[in-house]
C-alpha cells in the first residue's frame, strides 16, 4: 500500500472498478490495489459452480505471471471479485469504472448498455463518476455512440500498455464531449497515485503510440526482407544497441502476441485509407502463416523464435521452418553503433555499403519520415511522440529526441534525399517546418514544437506535476540540481534554498568506494550544522549497485589488506552517522539498491523509495557478507522485536534474505523481506521521491526529532541460535541450493547476527557486532573461493557458485 501522504486528496479516486478480468484488465486491477486503491475485478458469471469462477482463475494466473504484476503477492486477496449477473450494483458506489474487454467495438457496446444504469444512479446519488475504456486503438467517439448524451461528458479513452504495473505510458484520450475537468482529475490520479506518465493523445486509430510503434515494426520487417536479413539478425541490431529494448523487434511481436499485432494492422490497414503509407499496413504472407497455425508468441509458445531444450530457435520465412538462431553481429556495424556522437554515429550508417548499415539508416529515416509527416494529425506536440515511444515502448530517445541529437538540418536534408531518390517507404515529402535551415531541432527548454498550431507547446501546468522537482527529460531540455554546497570525486551536496541537503553520489552505477564514504561522512556533518535534514537521492538510476569491487580487488591483489579493513571500517562508520545523525536522514531510491547500497537505506531515518526499487543484501554472490552494518541492522530490528524471547524466530528471515541474496520485487516487498520498515514509505511515481523525501524531512525536523539513543545494549539468540540457523544451512546445502563455500559465508552471518558464541539472551551493543561483521568479512576476503567470484563478477556481471 502507498503512503505517501498525497495532498491531492479532492483529485482522488476512493472506488474503482475493473471490466473484463483478462490479462489487461486483471493486470490493470492488481496495480490499483498495489497502489492502496480499492477495485473491484468483473467478469462474466461462470456458468457453473462458484459464479466469480472466472475473476478468481485470472487472479490465480496472475501469481504465476513474471514479470510479477502485484508489488507483493498478499495483494491478490484484496481485489474484489464480481460478475455482472449478481453483483452489477456494486458499481453504484464506484468513482472511476474502467473498460477492458476484448477490442471488439460490438462487445464494447453490449456491455455499456448492461452497466450505464446503476451508473447513471451513482451520478444522481452525487458521485462523480467516471467511465472510460482501455481500447489500444479504437475509436472513442464510435463507442461513446451508445452512451446516454448526458454521460459522454464522463467518457474518454484510458490506454494502458502491458504489464501496466511496470510500463510508464498512459494514453488518455477524450471524446469530444469530455469535461476537460474530468481529464484533469483523472490524469492527475494516474500521475500520481497509480505512478504513470501520462499523454493526452487525440482520437485517430490507434492514438499516438501504437500508431508510430506498429509503423515502426512494419517498417523493420518491411526492410529486413528489402535487405535480407534474419530475424535473429534484425533483433540483434534493433536491441539495445540502438537504445530500444532487448525483445527489440520480432521478440517484442512475440510478447505482444502475433494475433494481436495483425489486429492492430488489420485495424490501421481499414481505418487508414488515405494514409500515405497505406501500402505498409498489411500483415506479411509468412506472419498470416505462424497466426494461422496458432505459433501466436510468447503465450502460445512459439511464435517467431520457440524454445526447444535449451536452445532458442528462430523461423525462416524462405524455408518456412524454424533454425538455430546466430550467435554474432557483424563487429564494424556494432563499432559503429557503439559511436556516442548521434551524429557521427548516424552518418556512418548511411554512408556505409554493408546491407545491415543500410538496413539501420533505412528504419531511421522511415521513423523521422512518418513521425514528422503525421505530428499535427496525431499529437499535440513532438513532446507526445517522444514520450509514447519512450514509455509505451521502452525507447531510450524518441524519434525526434534522436533526429535533434544527431544534427536536425542534416538529418532533415538526408531524409528529403531518400523521399527524393525512391528510397522512402511513401513518397509525401516532409513538411515545410521539418525542412525550415534554421531549425535545430523541436525541444527547448520552453517546451516541444506542435505542429497543428506552428508554435512551442510548453509542458502541462497541472498542480500534480509541481510533485516532481526534477521531471525526466528530453533531448534539449536541461535539468539544473541546484547549488553545490560540498563535492568531492565521489559526492556532491547540495540545496535549493529550502533549508534541506540532498546528497547525490558521482560514481559509476553509484557504488560506495572511498571518495563516496568519505564524502557521505563529511555531508553528514555539514547537514548537522546547516541543514533541517539531508536527502539521499539520486539523479538518475540506480540508487547504488553496492560496494566498488574494483577497488577492493586492488587492494587484495597488492595485498594491502589494511587498506581494506580501513575502508570496511568507514563503511560501518557511515551507515552509523546516517543512524546517528542529528537531523534526519531521508534516502530516496529508485531501481538497484544492492549490498551496501542497501545497507545505507537500512540506516536512513526514513525510505521514501519508489515502487520499483529491487533491494537486497547480495554480497553471498562474490563470496563475502554484509559488513556496512547489515548484519548487525537485522540483529537489532530482531531483539527489538522479540524482546528477550525468541529471537531466533525473529532473525530467520533476515538470515535467509542474506544467505540466499534475495532481491525484493519491489519497495512494499522489502517491506515483507525486512529491508524496510512498516513505516517507511512507498512513492508510486519515481520522480515524486524527492519531492516526498523532503516534505518527510522537514516534518521530521519541525516534530523535534532526536536521533536514536547511542550505545544501547540488547539481547541476542547466542549459541543456541547459531546451532539453528546451522541447520537452515545444512537443509540449504543438502538440498542443493548453495555451495559448500556459501555454506561457510553463511555460517559466519549466522555467527554475527546471533552474536558470537555467547549465551541466549547476552546483552551486547551494536559495536559489538560491527567487530564481528569486521573480522569474517576480512577473513573471507583473503580466501582462494571469494577472490574467484569477486574477479569472476567484475569480469562477466554475474555471480560464479563455487
Amino acid at each position: 500500500m502507498s503512503t505517501t501522504g498525497s495532498s491531492l486528496g479532492a483529485e482522488q479516486f476512493r472506488q474503482v472498478a475493473v471490466l473484463g478480468a483478462g490479462v489487461m484488465g486483471a493486470q490493470i486491477a492488481a496495480h490499483f490495489v498495489n497502489a492502496g486503491v480499492p477495485c473491484t475485478l468483473f467478469d462474466l458469471a461462470a456458468k457453473d459452480g462458484d459464479k466469480n469462477g472466472v475473476v478468481r482463475k485470472a487472479i490465480t494466473g496472475l501469481l504465476k505471471l513474471q514479470p510479477a504484476p502485484f508489488g507483493a503477492k498478499e495483494n491478490a486477496d484484496l481485489i474484489r471479485v464480481a460478475n455482472y449477473d449478481e453483483n452489477i450494483e456494486w458499481l453504484a458506489d464506484c468513482d472511476l469504472v474502467i473498460e477492458a474487454i476484448s477490442e471488439r467495438m460490438d462487445w464494447k457496446k453490449d456491455l455499456y448498455a448492461k452497466v450505464i444504469p446503476p451508473l447513471q444512479r451513482a451520478v444522481k446519488n452525487g458521485r462523480n463518476v467516471v467511465m472510460a475504456t482501455n481500447t489500444s486503438g479504437l475509436s472513442i467517439h464510435s463507442l461513446a455512440e451508445v452512451l446516454p448524451s448526458d454521460f459522454r461528458s464522463r467518457f474518454c479513452g484510458i490506454h494502458f500498455f502491458n504489464p501496466p504495473r511496470y510500463m510508464q505510458l498512459v494514453e488518455l484520450i477524450p471524446h469530444s464531449t469530455t469535461a476537460p475537468a474530468l481529464l484533469d482529475r483523472l490524469e492527475t490520479f494516474v500521475t500520481s497515485t497509480l505512478g504513470k506518465g501520462v499523454v493526452r493523445a487525440k482520437d485517430t486509430p490507434n492514438f499516438i503510440a501504437n500508431r508510430v510503434g506498429v509503423f515502426s515494426i512494419l517498417s523493420v520487417m518491411k526492410r529486413a526482407e528489402q535487405f535480407g536479413l534474419g530475424f535473429d539478425i534484425v533483433d540483434g541490431l534493433t536491441g539495445p544497441l540502438i537504445g530500444r529494448p532487448k525483445s527489440a523487434t520480432y521478440r517484442t511481436a512475440d510478447v505482444v502476441g502475433l494475433d494481436t499485432l495483425g489486429h492492430v494492422v488489420a485495424n490501421m490497414q481499414d481505418t487508414l485509407k488515405s494514409d500515405p503509407w497505406q501500402a505498409l499496413y498489411k500483415v506479411p504472407e509468412w506472419l498470416k502463416g505462424l497466426i494461422a497455425k496458432g505459433a501466436i508468441g510468447q503465450k502460445a509458445g512459439a511464435g517467431i523464435f520457440k524454445k526447444e531444450g535449451k536452445e532458442i530457435l528462430v523461423f525462416d520465412p524462405a524455408a518456412t521452418s524454424y533454425r538455430a538462431t546466430a550467435k554474432d553481429l557483424p563487429e564494424e556495424i556494432v563499432t559503429i553503433l557503439k559511436i556516442k556522437n548521434p551524429a557521427e554515429k548516424l552518418a556512418k550508417l548511411r554512408g556505409h555499403s554493408s546491407k545491415e548499415a543500410k538496413f539501420l539508416w533505412a528504419i531511421f529515416s522511415d521513423i523521422f519520415h512518418y513521425s514528422a509527416v503525421l505530428l499535427g494529425d496525431i499529437a499535440h506536440s513532438s513532446r507526445d511522440i517522444d514520450w509514447c515511444m519512450r514509455w509505451g515502448y521502452g525507447w531510450t530517445h524518441g524519434p525526434f529526441e534522436t533526429w535533434q541529437a544527431a544534427g536536425w538540418s542534416t538529418v532533415a536534408q538526408w531524409v528529403a534525399e531518400d523521399i527524393a531518390g525512391g528510397k522512402a517507404l511513401a513518397t509525401v515529402p516532409l513538411p515545410k517546418w521539418a525542412m525550415d535551415p534554421a531549425r535545430t531541432g523541436v525541444h527547448s527548454e520552453t517546451g516541444s514544437f506542435a505542429a497543428e498550431s506552428s508554435s512551442i507547446l510548453p509542458r502541462s501546468s497541472l498542480p500534480v506535476y509541481k510533485r516532481q522537482p526534477y521531471p525526466e527529460s528530453l533531448v534539449g531540455e536541461r535539468l539544473t540540481y541546484g547549488e553545490t554546497v560540498f563535492e568531492n570525486a565521489g559526492v556532491r551536496l547540495w540545496t535549493t534554498g529550502d533549508d534541506l541537503g540532498v546528497l547525490s553520489f558521482k560514481s559509476k552505477m553509484h557504488a560506495v568506494g572511498d571518495a563516496v564514504l568519505d564524502g557521505c561522512l563529511e555531508s553528514v556533518e555539514r547537514a548537522a550544522k546547516a541543514f533541517k535534514g539531508l536527502v539521499i537521492w539520486q539523479t538518475e538510476q540506480p540508487f547504488c549497485a553496492g560496494a566498488n569491487l574494483q577497488e577492493l580487488v586492488e587492494a587484495v591483489g597488492a595485498g594491502k589488506i589494511s587498506q581494506v579493513s580501513s575502508m570496511v571500517k568507514r563503511f560501518q562508520k557511515t551507515s552509523q552517522a546516517f543512524k546517528y545523525s542529528q537531523v534526519p536522514v531521508i534516502a530516496a531510491p529508485t531501481g538497484l539498491a544492492l549490498g551496501g547500497g542497501c545497507e545505507f537505506l537500512m540506516h536512513a531515518t526514513t525510505v521514501t523509495a519508489s515502487l520499483e526499487t529491487y533491494a537486497g543484501l547480495v554480497e553471498v554472490g562474490v563470496g563475502l557478507l554484509p559488513a556496512g552494518g547489515g548484519c548487525k541492522e537485522f540483529a537489532v530490528r530482531a531483539a527489538r522485536k522479540a524482546g528477550t524471547a525468541g529471537i531466533t524466530a525473529e532473525l530467520k528471515q533476515g538470515f535467509e534474505n542474506m544467505a540466499l541474496a534475495k532481491v525484493s520485487t519491489s519497495a512494499t516487498d522489502a517491506k515483507n523481506l525486512g529491508y524496510f520498515r512498516p513505516s517507511d514509505i512507498v512513492v508510486f511515481h519515481a520522480s515524486e521521491t524527492l519531492y516526498i523525501a523532503k516534505k518527510t524531512a522537514i516534518q521530521l525536523f519541525e516534530s523535534m526529532y532526536r536521533p536514536p539513543i547511542p550505545g544501547q545494549a540488547f539481547p541476542v539468540a547466542g549459541s543456541p541460535g547459531i546451532a539453528t540457523l546451522e541447520m537452515i544451512l545444512i537443509n540449504m546445502l543438502e538440498g542443493h541450493f548453495i555451495s559448500e563455500h556459501d555454506y561457510d559465508i553463511g555460517k559466519r552471518m549466522a555467527t554475527i547476527l546471533c552474536g558470537g558464541a555467547v549465551d541466549e539472551g547476552t546483552l551486547v551493543d551494536e559495536d559489538w557486532l560491527l567487530e564481528l561483521e569486521h573480522k569474517h568479512f576480512m577473513e573471507l576476503c583473503e580466501t582462494t573461493k571469494t577472490q574467484e567470484r569477486v574477479m569472476f563478477m567484475l569480469k562477466n556481471g554475474k555471480p560464479l557458485r563455487n
